[in-house]
């Protein structure tokens, strides 16, 4: 060790930091004398320190294992950038030429470079392989290594076969890394590397500085627009699970005024890249991203991460809450919860291997279980990473800062761990809580644990309620989780002791969720016609007969019902505004909206009516991509029948398109196909019926125009004629 000198110094020459940071010299020290080392430290830690420190210290090249080729990059401009050589550093990956790699491979035989950063598939390539084979390696780090573990958050099938290859190169001292990693992970990982002598470093997993809050998902979009509203300038992530999501809801974020852009997979490389230099230069506060985004983002003051979709693991979720506050400041982590995003995530596992499926359940149990507890956030996530946290109230998370009651649960315990003793250990929480509620599913049927004593024992509670007793006593330390079998409970001795003398037992009940029971046309407005203030709607009706009557029009070719009820809840006030409308449009707002904005603006004024501005999701007009594809080949005067099948669709859906189209304003001449259809006299006939219509539905037009005579198509087709000569 000594032949290093002071590595304080080495710190501050390289670094120019003056101290080092928790365990990291130990660590250090470690990877120094040659040990096998396993480094567990969450986000923000300083994990990469206790790699590239030794590296530039000892003789020969490290091989730095990394799944990201964008977290290379970055890390390797970053040691060029504390070195004077930019040989110092390279990577290795699909993302160079032959040439480019041919030069990396000469630079490092001329044993200039210290680090030498690889993609895992690139190093079971077979002349990667052989070069390797000719320099000296000083050490292996293998960075993000839960990706080698199935019951990790990220796994990746070319991580497992590292050992083999490394005994082909040659063995040299290993490094394992990583931010997260339960009991179960870890165990994989040694395992898997052959490091199970490895020395291991792990640092608290506590972010002090984080504040963990769970919401029901009930309209997310208003919730996350006046949350960043009343955090604006600073920057935030926004994770969803699906890319089209990620689309959507960047999109909705922009049309209502927040710089937001979209980050996933699916996009091309150079527009992703692009999107996250915006946000690392500040040219934008929000990224929607899909969970490509983040590992190795070096932005300390991400201020929020909102999951709109709660996270298929915790794991998954304590490394992207990570990202937000990691230097020392302020960062919320708000996650939106509803059951059925959990029901999606299951009906995505069916069809994958059993073993997969059961460790998958596994985790997103593990989840729910942490969304619904109503115990402190912290207490839950540390004891998942096998970490005891000492305190009743961390005071930085929701349910910490509005306690619920708590309730006597200790003839409820007394009961759940007599049924865990009486199936002798070998079952999960699931199973054992069917069994206390007296539920008769398919294995308790095959198991005949139908004739047990504790079989609906536990009736007069619901299966929250014992999942809570279950989660609570993990924690307090009654019972276990076997890792090495799929989360079988197990009784500690702590349980055996509460068992022979039960001790009061407080039990915090489990959050309910109130699920989101109405759905929205497009943005806001209800589905139908109910205005949100009686009155104005009242007024807008009033408004829109009257103009109709000027312009000898029907009402419903000024404004549909479900525009006026929009407009009675968002009163907007200027033309901008208005267009933001469900079903106005650009078109309709300039042709007919001066008189309605202004009417709403009076009323606004002389009501004092505070209009909660940010609280109003503006949507994202409905841009169907066939929407351009239909106005085009409409002004090609291409049949309705050629369109429906060049889109595989029917002809209804086309004219339902169409319907929308010039609902919200645009002007479509279609003549040519209803002239095919209907001679001048039927056309006649049906466009009489909608001038002197009350309104506009098609039920009524077939009543009255008789069915024989029309079909619902021909009526469709007349009034959107009727709609765009009179209203557009």
């Amino acid at each position: 060790m000594d032949k290093f000198g002071s590595l304080t110094e080495h710190l501050q020459k390289y670094f120019g930091f003056d101290r080092f940071k928790g365990q990291q010299e130990e660590a250090i020290k470690s990877v120094l004398e040659g040990n096998n080392t396993f480094v567990l430290m969450p986000t923000g830690g300083g994990k990469s320190l206790i790699y590239q420190l030794p590296a530039l210290l000892m003789e020969g090249t490290a091989i730095i294992i990394s799944p990201l080729i964008a977290l290379m990059k970055n890390q390797v401009d970053s040691i060029r950038g504390f070195g004077s050589e930019d040989n110092i550093a390279h990577f290795l990956n699909s993302s160079l030429s032959k040439a480019a790699i041919q030069e990396v491979k000469n630079n490092v035989l001329e044993g200039n470079t210290k680090l030498l950063y690889v993609a895992p598939e690139s190093l079971t390539k077979e002349d990667n392989i052989e070069f390797l084979k000719k320099i000296k390696i000083s050490f292996y780090a293998i960075d993000e290594a839960h990706c080698i573990s199935e019951w990790g958050h990220d796994f990746r099938p070319e991580y497992r076969r590292i050992r083999p290859i490394v005994n082909e190169i040659g063995p040299s001292p290993i490094i394992a890394l990583t931010a997260t990693a339960t009991a179960k992970v870890q165990h994989d990982i040694q395992k898997n590397l052959g490091i199970q002598d490895a020395k291991v470093f792990k640092a608290s997993f506590n972010r002090a500085n984080l504040y963990y809050e769970v919401r029901p998902k009930v309209k997310p979009e208003a919730q996350i627009i006046k949350f960043i509203k009343e955090n604006q300038g600073k920057s935030g992530i926004i994770y969803c699970l699906s890319r089209k999501k990620v689309e959507e809801l960047a999109e909705t974020l922009v049309v209502n005024g927040i710089k937001a852009l979209p980050y996933h997979a699916g996009m091309d490389a150079n527009t992703r890249s692009g999107n996250q230099d915006k946000f690392l230069m500040e040219e934008v506060d929000v990224i929607v991203a899909t969970i490509a985004f983040g590992m190795g983002i070096d932005k300390p003051d991400v201020r929020f991460v909102i999951h709109y979709d709660i996270p298929k693991s915790l794991e998954g979720y304590y490394q992207e809450t990570g990202r937000s506050g990691r230097d020392g400041g302020e960062g919320k982590c708000i996650t939106f919860y509803s059951y059925k995003d959990i029901q999606k995530l299951e009906k995505f596992m069916h069809g994958k291997p059993v073993a997969e499926q059961e460790i998958g359940n596994q985790l997103l149990l593990d989840t729910v279980s942490y969304a619904e507890s109503a115990i402190c956030r912290r207490i839950i996530l540390l004891h998942y990473f096998g970490e005891k946290y000492q305190q009743d109230n961390c005071g930085n998370c929701d349910n910490c800062l509005n306690p619920k009651e708590q309730i006597d649960a200790t003839k409820e315990l007394e009961i759940g761990l007599n049924a865990i003793k009486e199936v002798k250990e070998k079952y999960k929480a699931e199973h054992i809580t069917n069994i206390l509620i007296g539920k008769q599913t398919a294995a308790i049927k095959s198991f005949k644990h139908y004739t047990l004593d504790a079989f609906g024992k536990g009736e007069k509670n619901d299966e929250r309620f014992w999942n809570a007793v279950f989660r609570q006593a993990m924690v307090a330390g009654f019972i276990n989780k076997d890792i090495e079998n799929y989360g079988l409970l197990k009784i500690n001795p702590l349980g055996h002791e509460f068992l022979s003398k039960p001790q009061t037992f407080m039990l915090v009940r489990n959050h309910e969720y109130e699920e989101e029971e109405t759905t929205t046309n497009g943005g806001g407005a209800p589905t139908g016609a109910t205005g949100g203030d009686p009155t104005l709607f009242a007024m807008l009706k009033d408004l829109r007969k009257a103009t109709a009557k000027k312009l000898n029009l029907p009402p419903f070719v000024i404004f549909q019902d479900p525009s006026l009820a929009d407009m009675s809840i968002q009163y907007p006030v200027t033309i901008e505004e208005l267009q933001q409308i469900q079903g106005v449009g650009q078109g309709k707002a300039k042709r007919y909206g001066k008189d309605f904005v202004k009417l709403i603006k009076q009323y606004v004024e002389e009501n004092e009516i505070e209009r909660a501005q940010d609280m109003v999701v503006r949507t994202v007009a409905n841009k169907s991509k066939n929407k351009v594809f239909i106005i085009q080949s409409i002004d090609r005067k291409i049949s309705f029948e050629d369109i429906a099948n060049s889109k595989g669709l029917e002809v209804k859906d086309i004219l339902t398109e169409v319907e929308a189209i010039v609902n919200s304003g645009t002007r479509l001449n279609i003549d040519y196909y209803i002239n095919d259809v209907l001679d001048d006299e039927q056309q006649e006939d049906i466009f009489e019926y909608f001038r002197e219509a009350e309104n506009d539905t098609l039920q009524a037009a077939v009543d009255e125009l008789g069915e024989d005579d029309y079909s619902e198509e021909d009526i469709r087709l007349m009034r959107i004629k009727f709609l765009s000569d009179m209203g557009n």
